[in-house]
């Protein structure tokens, strides 16, 4: 109602709601707004703000800000916020550097702060460090919590000890079991499936289905788990119990959900179950989610259903608004894939056409689709002119040059003035760019020095093979350098 007063409690459930759905600028500004109001903050509210502050603006902000904040509100909250950040961005010095801050402020007494640096070794791919926080915490008798066995589990399967991780799990059982919720069964059936223990990554699902069950609170979050580690273990009957299952528990099934059982079921090639999903999901959803369609397309187009697909794709254009970027690309890598350019390029023109604002660029592997298909064909003026398209969209960048200059390499071709290109079109040069680029110039090299070889050759009045006349020229050289030394009075410096 205008002209009402609001409360700050709603203000914070705002804040609350646009953090969870990634909103960080509008939650950020509804803060600042508060300040300038004069809206007291509550102790937590200034750790809110800075970890806002380094996801809408940056870490420098994010720091400026803890730096001008009064002492008062330099507390455990707004340093856990601080390493929080340092942690998510990898700046390994700075967030140590905080923890021994912390340390000697005695704000050191929970399992989130060594989760945080738990989880930034893991980023660093040094799972290695792992084990000693978690020795730390035990020292400190700081309890683990359900995420501190997580991570300390995946530690141990970054470093493929299996025998690691099935202990810390048994720890969990033996002394921690309030811990042990469906997230750990998930957590380890996980890790059993990247190892290809397939039977036993289904008696962990097991487990967490139990435990979720026991609970009373069935998650749609857990089903959504369950549904995608069945299908990576290849059950596609387990998948399609628990998505019955999960239909009973949540009748009014969202678009996540049937997101989620379609690629389950397009992975394990199930397409007709694919197809009675898709068309349940049409008959009831309240609004269309282009995600599920391109699932569907996509399972089409890799069983070379390209009618089926098509007609997807054009009762999607009549049901929502797109974007329809995915579903054109998937269009182009078929057409690509059977030879047919010129269709795939009619839908690259379409995707253009649609595109508003620099809101789409090709993806990657579109990218290397077309550029490889060029190479193949030899075809120089169509790389070309894929690559003008590209640079109009300002996503031409060095892995497209390496392509480019492959196409050239098999057509037999030099690409001119290539260094002047990467300058112009400020590209940054690549490891793999610079050897193709230094393997151009070595053989532009050689035949400079053939061309000059046949050359000196004629001169010399040589008639034969290029080992001959480079025989005679070398002759020759060293008839020069002999008569320079000796001219020079033998001290061997030419003239």
């Amino acid at each position: 109602m205008e002209g009402r007063k609001i409360q700050k409690y709603e203000l914070d459930r705002c804040v609350k709601e646009l953090r969870k759905y990634r909103q960080f600028q509008t939650a950020l500004e509804i803060m600042e707004w508060m300040e300038f109001r004069k809206i007291n903050y509550a102790l937590p509210d200034y750790a809110v703000r800075l970890d806002l502050t380094a996801k809408a603006k940056g870490i420098e902000a994010a720091e400026s800000y803890f730096s001008n904040l009064p002492q008062s509100a330099k507390n455990k909250l707004t340093y856990g916020s601080l390493l929080n950040c340092y942690c998510k961005e990898v700046m390994e010095e700075k967030a140590l550097a905080l923890y021994n801050k912390m340390d000697e402020l005695n704000y050191v007494d929970s399992a989130l702060l060594f989760n945080n640096l738990m989880a930034l070794y893991m980023r660093k791919k040094q799972p290695e460090k792992v084990a000693p926080f978690v020795e730390e915490m035990k020292r400190r008798e700081i309890r683990l919590d359900t995420f501190s066995y997580n991570i300390w589990m995946q530690s141990y399967a970054s470093l493929n000890d299996m025998k690691g991780v099935e202990s810390v799990v048994e720890e969990m059982q033996s002394q921690d079991e309030d811990k042990c919720d469906w997230s750990t069964y998930c957590n380890l059936a996980s890790i059993y499936v990247k190892a290809q223990l397939y039977e036993k990554a289904e008696v962990a699902l097991k487990l967490s289905e139990k435990v979720m069950m026991m609970s009373g609170k069935p998650q749609r979050q857990t089903y959504h788990f369950l549904i995608t580690l069945y299908a990576n273990t290849g059950n596609l009957g387990e998948v399609k119990r628990i998505w019955e299952s999960l239909k009973l528990a949540f009748p009014d099934t969202n678009n996540i959900s049937y997101l989620l059982v379609v690629q389950a079921l397009c992975k394990l090639k199930d397409v007709e179950g694919l197809k009675e999903c898709f068309e349940e999901w049409q008959s009831n959803c309240s609004s269309y989610d282009m995600r599920l369609a391109n699932v569907v397309i996509r399972a089409y187009m890799s069983q070379n259903m390209y009618e089926e697909a098509l007609l997807i794709f054009k009762d999607a254009t009549k049901r929502c608004r797109g974007p329809f970027f995915k579903a054109r690309e998937i269009f182009m890598a078929y057409f690509l894939d059977n030879c047919e350019a010129d269709l795939a390029i009619s839908y690259l023109k379409e995707a253009i056409l649609e595109t508003k604002d620099d809101e789409w660029h090709p993806s990657p592997e579109t990218n290397a689709a077309f550029l490889n298909y060029f190479e193949e064909t030899k075809d120089i003026d169509s790389a070309e002119n894929f690559c003008k398209i590209l640079k109009r969209l300002n996503c031409l960048s060095s892995n497209e040059y390496c392509l480019l200059l492959k196409v050239y390499v098999a057509a037999g071709e030099f690409l001119p003035e290539i260094c002047q290109r990467l300058k112009e079109d400020n590209i940054q040069i690549c490891p793999e760019l610079e050897e193709l680029v230094e393997k151009r110039h070595a053989r532009l090299a050689r035949l400079a020095w053939t061309w000059r070889v046949d050359d000196l050759g004629e001169d010399l009045g040589v008639n034969g093979e290029g080992d001959e006349v480079a025989e005679a020229v070398d002759g020759a050289s060293e008839e020069v350098e002999t008569q320079a030394e000796v001219g020079d009075g033998g001290r061997g410096r030419r003239p």
